[in-house]
């Protein structure tokens, strides 16, 4: 598989020089890397398949139900009212995956990416099973359409399909709520045609993502890649091929037993090119730092391998800076990681303090459009109200009532006077307010309201009061 050495520097390993797609056939990695990151996946795709169905306090765990913009994150309900939340929460994540790059390269990709996950973890690892290695699915590849390619390939296709229409199902979990989807499937796919097609939608996405376009997500559709050429530096932990130690005076050579490389000036990398054999993308580590690396650790672990059998030291292909390359000097905590570390710790402690700032419960009273004020008996200014209470718990608010907390005055609603607020749910309605002439200080007053359950204070608003200009 002989490469230009210059071909990455202006186009990508899977394209031809046609512009034809080059399938990729990766090798199945092993080795100590490999190991962990099963590990780790299985503990994140046990993660997002239970999230939708684990329960905190009748609140579903993740949930981000667009239609009804409704959002549960971490079990703690989000609503249209509380979208400075949501987008300081957005803004931590950014920057977490910022300050992460910055030090460690592009390893959320190659550990934490439901993309890479799905595609290493569970699709290829199916496709091993089913195709054989690297050399048997090349070979099945270009043999005719004969019964053994024909029952490879549909018992292949056909598992692809049931995977990518159960995590159309998981990902239909985040989207309505677990417990209205287990609702649809109890009452049958034709009571809910319209959700069904989604369904089918979705798998049809997932199946072309994960059966066919592939590795082509994290090249050509994420954007991640291309933010490693602004975010990353010198001093960023990526995984690197030591050209110093393997390339030597004299650059490379294939492997000679009994043969002095250090006196004939050549390096410790025997051009066997089983790292780019292994690359799930495609591409040659010994270029350096590229666009379609994920920092899977195929690589490393397949090297290490090989210069183990070949009784060279590990770790030609490591985790490592270019700068401990080249000048060996070790990670640091340099100014701009404390930069990006302080900024997230900042909004970090602003986004926890608004959480226990947040009531459970919110109140909007605002006059209604188009009225002015009403003059009343007794020297009495009316103004009339709407009120809208949003109840995000998963219990039910009662003996609702509100008190003016500003003026001495009376509120009157204009239905019963106590009311309840069922849980998750919005309660409207027309209110008055009455307040003697004599203690407003002038045509426009502000008014503090206080809503009560029962006596117990639960939440506190304000609201403009018009009065005639005479009253100053």
């Amino acid at each position: 598989m002989a490469q230009d050495q210059d071909n990455f520097r202006d186009s990508i390993g899977t394209i031809k020089e046609d512009g034809k797609r080059a399938w990729v056939f990766p090798k199945k990695p092993s080795g100590k890397f490999y190991q962990y990151r099963k590990y780790v996946s299985y503990v994140l795709l046990t993660f997002l398949i239970a999230s939708p169905f684990i329960k905190i306090n009748g609140n579903q765990f993740l949930m981000f139900n667009v239609l009804e913009r409704r959002f549960n994150i971490f079990g703690f309900p989000f609503y249209p009212q509380d979208f400075h939340l949501f987008v300081i929460s957005m803004i931590i994540g950014v920057v977490f995956i910022a300050l992460f790059t910055v030090a460690f390269g592009r390893i959320f990709c190659g550990w934490m990416c439901p993309q890479t996950i799905f595609m290493e973890m569970v699709f290829r690892r199916i496709e091993y099973w089913i195709d054989g290695d690297r050399g048997a699915q090349m070979r099945l590849d270009r043999q005719p359409w004969n019964a053994e390619k024909i029952r490879k390939r549909t018992l292949k296709w056909f598992i692809f399909f049931i995977i990518s229409f159960i995590i159309a199902n998981v990902f239909l979990a985040y989207l309505i709520g677990s417990d209205r989807l287990i609702q649809y499937i109890t009452d049958g796919p034709t009571e809910h045609l319209s959700t069904m097609l989604s369904l089918l939608i979705f798998t049809a996405v997932f199946y072309f993502v994960f059966a066919w376009f592939r590795e082509q997500v994290c090249i050509i559709a994420c954007p991640y890649g291309r933010m490693q050429g602004v975010l990353l530096d010198n001093k960023s932990i990526v995984v690197a091929y030591d050209h110093k130690r393997g390339e030597g005076e004299n650059g490379r050579k294939k492997w000679r037993k009994n043969e002095d490389r250090e006196a004939l000036g050549h390096g410790d990398c025997i051009d066997c090119f089983q790292c780019v054999n292994v690359c799930p993308t495609g591409i040659d580590i010994r270029n350096g730092t590229q666009l379609e690396c994920v920092n899977c650790t195929a690589c490393i672990d397949e090297c290490d391998t090989i210069m183990e059998k070949v009784n060279l030291p590990k770790g030609l292909i490591r985790y490592a800076s270019e700068d401990e390359i080249t000048k060996k000097e070790k990670f640091k905590f340099t100014p701009r990681l404390k930069g990006y570390t302080a900024v997230l710790v900042i909004l970090t402690g602003v986004l926890i303090g608004m959480m226990f700032l947040r009531n459970d419960l919110e109140a909007n009273i605002l006059r209604l459009p188009g009225q002015l004020y009403e003059h009343k008996e007794g020297n009495i200014i009316s103004n009339v109200y709407t009120y809208k209470l949003l109840n995000k718990t998963t219990k039910s608010v009662d003996n609702v009532n509100f008190k003016l907390m500003s003026h001495e005055g009376n509120i009157k609603l204009v239905r019963n006077e106590n009311f309840s607020v069922p849980p998750e749910a919005l309660a409207e309605g027309t209110l008055f307010i009455e307040i003697k002439a004599s203690a407003l200080s002038g045509d426009k007053n502000n008014l503090k309201i206080g809503v009560y359950s029962d006596d117990k204070l639960i939440e506190t608003t304000t609201a403009r009061f018009l009065a005639p200009r005479s009253y100053k």
